[in-house]
């Protein structure tokens, strides 16, 4: 459809250009009092007007219409760009505060329409965000219990539905790919099985991690030395990767252990989806006043500055934890050598003591 409007606005300003400049021609030939066929067949540089008035209309709808299409690209870029990171919970990321740019590209109104929907959409976020903060009781069970409840439900529910369907498909594809490569024939049919085969190891990748994910947002009763061992065993069950640690047993306040229990799990996470990694190395550290938790894996790394213009949502929540705590929290990535994370928080007074 849209090549469709491309071609009849070219063809349409194609004929506007060619009457323009016949009307210009029928008004010269007008004043030189000459005939209007004669001026349009008269020869200059061994080709008649009529040659050039065409070749002229063909470059003028020629190079608007090219103008049209950049612009359409420029207007579907910057829609796209914008509605990804609304897509994504981005409400805050950089491209939005460029709003010049939004109206040269999208135009006043679609460009207000957009920041409209930002808005109701920062609102929404916040208004779910105060009433979870809210020390919520149902039949005498808290918020958490309840969160953490449905968190174990769902990952059970997962596990028994998606995951084994997910196992069977990948067993029926093995039996496919054993017919298909005894028949010579069939080689186009193994590479649209390969394909397959490599959606289905992604989604079982992503659905581990999101197992991963779902695990308890506590370390219930353990340590946080215990808590962090039991995650790195559990995703050496998962994947492939070889996982070494050295981990000090650090007395935290519970508050404080959960949060770096947690951005243990968000890192794994990250690993298990992202990384591609066939080592890790994971390191907790008291350095005098300091935790120092290290993680570093050998995957195909990303671009931190991309990372950090698109508003990563992993990244930034582990910043904004690290933050919480009075910490910081730091990576260094390399593409395709790996990534660095290091977070850094202070010691209790009573604690440090210790």
């Amino acid at each position: 459809m849209r090549r469709r409007m491309l071609v009849g606005f070219f063809m349409a300003l194609l004929v506007w250009a060619l009457l323009v400049e016949a009307c210009l021609v029928f008004m010269l030939a007008k004043v030189t009092e000459h005939d209007f066929l004669q001026v349009l067949l008269t020869t200059v540089l061994s080709a008649p007007v009529l040659v050039y008035l065409v070749i002229g209309a063909l470059l003028i709808s020629t190079g608007a219409t090219v103008i049209v299409m950049w612009r359409q690209r420029v207007m579907h870029s910057q829609l796209d760009s914008r509605l990804a990171q609304l897509n994504a919970g981005q409400y805050q990321a950089p491209i939005f505060s460029r709003s010049q740019q939004a109206v040269g590209a999208l135009g006043k109104q679609p460009a207000a329409l957009l920041e409209e929907l930002r808005q109701k959409m920062i609102r929404l976020q916040r208004e779910i965000e105060r009433y979870s903060n809210r020390p919520v009781r149902f039949s005498g069970e808290t918020k958490e219990a309840i969160l953490t409840g449905e968190r174990h439900r769902l990952a059970r529910e997962l596990h028994d539905s998606v995951s084994q369907q997910l196992f069977a498909a990948m067993m029926m594809l093995s039996a496919l790919r054993s017919v298909a490569d005894r028949d010579p024939a069939q080689a186009e049919l193994s590479k649209q099985l390969d394909t397959i085969q490599k959606v289905i190891n992604e989604a079982q990748a992503e659905m581990r991690a999101l197992l991963l994910h779902l695990r308890p947002t506590n370390l219930e009763g353990k340590s946080l030395k215990q808590g962090i061992i039991q995650l790195l065993k559990e995703l050496q069950t998962k994947i492939t990767i070889e996982i070494t640690w050295q981990l000090d047993d650090i007395k935290l306040n519970p508050a404080a252990e959960d949060n770096l229990f947690r951005i243990v799990q968000e890192l794994l996470s990250n690993t298990l989806r992202h990384a591609k990694a066939t080592s890790l190395e994971v390191y907790l550290k008291q350095l005098q006043d300091m935790v120092v938790l290290r993680m570093v894996d050998d995957g195909v790394g990303f671009d931190a500055k991309q990372a950090s213009s698109n508003g990563n949502y992993g990244l930034a929540n582990i910043k904004e934890r690290a933050a919480a705590m009075g910490g910081t929290a730091k990576v260094v990535s390399v593409v395709g050598q790996g990534t660095s994370v290091e977070v850094r928080v202070p010691l209790s007074k009573d604690v440090a003591h210790d």
